[in-house]
């Protein structure tokens, strides 16, 4: 059976009386067809780091909301995000990151693209009436570069400056631009994409589900701020005796989907891509400055404990997953000292149904 939302659950609430977002919201397939239209389409996507594409015929390729995406660094030195489709039988150009190439040629029948997404040549197309290469170039979706990070949109709903504007005056002069990428680790929850940012964007579970990082932050010097498009989570960082040195821990949300782990000398950054209504994919990305990303034991060192915390979430994300699945849940009461960020979160998703879900039916 499938019914509209009750606008009592779309209503904006207050932090001192919040509930969680209801089960449908998690686990009807209506749910995710709108976000995947109206939320991941219009919003803002990390895609690289700058380092993966600086030299010409550099690219990454991507997906946004089942659009196949390429960006690439073109031999004027622009970097372009352009539709991985070829414009004769949507063939991929790409399937895979790359270095250095020349040209894009589609992998089905040859045609072959400039890096800035002009076609240069079309195999054995003489015969074809009024046909002109010249006129036939792959689609450019709005890109940016932001302290190192690539962002593409489909259809902003925003630009991407006011969704940042915060977020750059809190992070001061911490940039990225000189990191290094290192690697992607890609992970796969047994859960939908809002389950795994709820997860990211409390503390509250720290003592609970992660031992090992509960030794490292301060559980009680927790932090959590709030802003437009953003939420931030910060702790004292306790020298770790080979992982991390002392310093600090901040977690940056940016709305919808994106999260940026900055640590001393080091950068994770993770995207969640929603795979169906109870599964995503976290692209899991490590960079490093200069004398972090030499040391190759403190790499791995990093990487064994992120994967752990990963695993931990993994678990308890899957298991929440079948708890909305079972029928029985009803939405509980947020903690307002420890679950700011995720009511900040919620009260974004419900304001984006209430402007534009008007009339999507909820299975039950």
């Amino acid at each position: 059976m499938s019914v509209l939302p009750d606008p009592a659950t779309l209503a904006p609430q207050t932090l001192e009386r919040a509930t969680a977002l209801a089960a449908p919201f998690y686990t009807a397939p209506e749910a995710l067809a709108f976000e995947q239209a109206e939320l991941f389409s219009r919003s803002w996507q990390l895609v690289a780091h700058v380092s993966q594409v600086a030299a010409s015929g550099d690219h990454v390729v991507t997906d946004i909301a089942g659009v196949p995406l390429l960006v690439v660094r073109g031999d004027d030195g622009e970097l372009r995000a352009l539709h991985n489709v070829c414009r004769h039988r949507a063939g991929p150009l790409a399937e895979c990151d790359g270095r250095g190439a020349r040209s894009l040629r589609c992998r089905y029948h040859g045609w072959t693209y400039g890096l800035d997404g002009r076609l240069r040549s079309a195999t054995e197309m003489g015969g074809a009436a009024d046909f002109d290469p010249a006129v036939v170039r792959l689609p450019s979706v709005p890109l940016v570069v932001w302290r190192g990070l690539v962002f593409v949109s489909l259809d902003p709903v925003e630009d991407f400056a006011t969704l940042i504007a915060q977020v750059d005056a809190r992070l001061g002069e911490r940039g990225f631009e000189h990191y290094a990428f290192d690697r992607r680790v890609p992970y796969e929850a047994q859960c939908n994409w809002k389950v795994y940012i709820d997860n990211y964007l409390e503390g509250y579970h720290l003592p609970h589900v992660h031992p090992g990082l509960n030794r490292l932050l301060d559980y009680r010097s927790y932090v959590v701020e709030t802003g437009a498009r953003h939420s931030l989570q910060y702790s004292p960082l306790a020298d770790s005796g080979g992982i991390y040195t002392a310093g600090e821990a901040l977690y940056v949300f940016l709305w919808p989907n994106t999260m940026l782990n900055i640590l001393p000398g080091r950068l994770q950054t993770n995207r969640v891509v929603p795979l169906g209504i109870d599964r995503c994919r976290i692209d899991f990305d490590y960079s490093y400055a200069g004398d972090a990303g030499d040391d190759i034991q403190a790499r791995t060192r990093d990487r064994e404990f992120s994967d752990e915390v990963q695993h931990e979430d993994g678990a308890i994300c899957a298991a929440v997953q079948r708890g909305l699945a079972s029928g029985g849940y009803v939405p509980g009461r947020l903690n307002p000292k420890r679950e700011n960020a995720v009511f900040h979160f919620h009260e974004l998703l419900r304001s984006v149904w209430r402007e534009r879900g008007a009339g999507v039916r909820l299975t039950r």
